[in-house]
């Protein structure tokens, strides 16, 4: 029914290149080589393998994991309440504005710098 001689298979590849263009034309066939190897595998089997495979090194992580558990782990510190971190944040904040009021009385009049003055200051 369809001899595919050279000329035939020229004018295939050229009415191809025209509908795909050059640019999609990698990303086609690399799909299509893609499809062909998932179903080269599906039809010898080789996917349950793979299948059995990942299920039992799933089998092998989970229980690794369940004995890194039964191991004897160190109580962990306790964590500090809110009320704790509260005063924390505060005793922070009191120190920043100490080191804060401490600048400006060393830039001279302790007033708040202008834009201009904060553009000249290192930082």
């Amino acid at each position: 029914m369809f001899d595919p001689s050279a000329p035939h298979i020229i004018i295939l590849l050229i009415v191809v290149l025209l509908l795909f263009g050059s640019r999609r034309l990698p990303g086609a066939a690399k799909s299509l080589g893609q499809s062909m190897h998932i179903f080269k595998k599906t039809v010898t089997g080789e996917d349950e393998k793979e299948a059995a495979a990942e299920k039992a090194a799933a089998q092998q992580a989970a229980a690794q994991q369940a004995a890194l558990q039964q191991t004897a782990l160190p109580p962990a510190a306790p964590q500090p309440t809110h009320e704790q971190q509260l005063a924390d944040m505060q005793r922070q904040l009191a120190e920043l504005q100490k080191q804060n009021v401490g600048s400006d009385s060393a830039s001279g009049t302790g007033a708040p710098l202008s834009e201009a003055q904060r553009g000249q200051q290192p930082f």
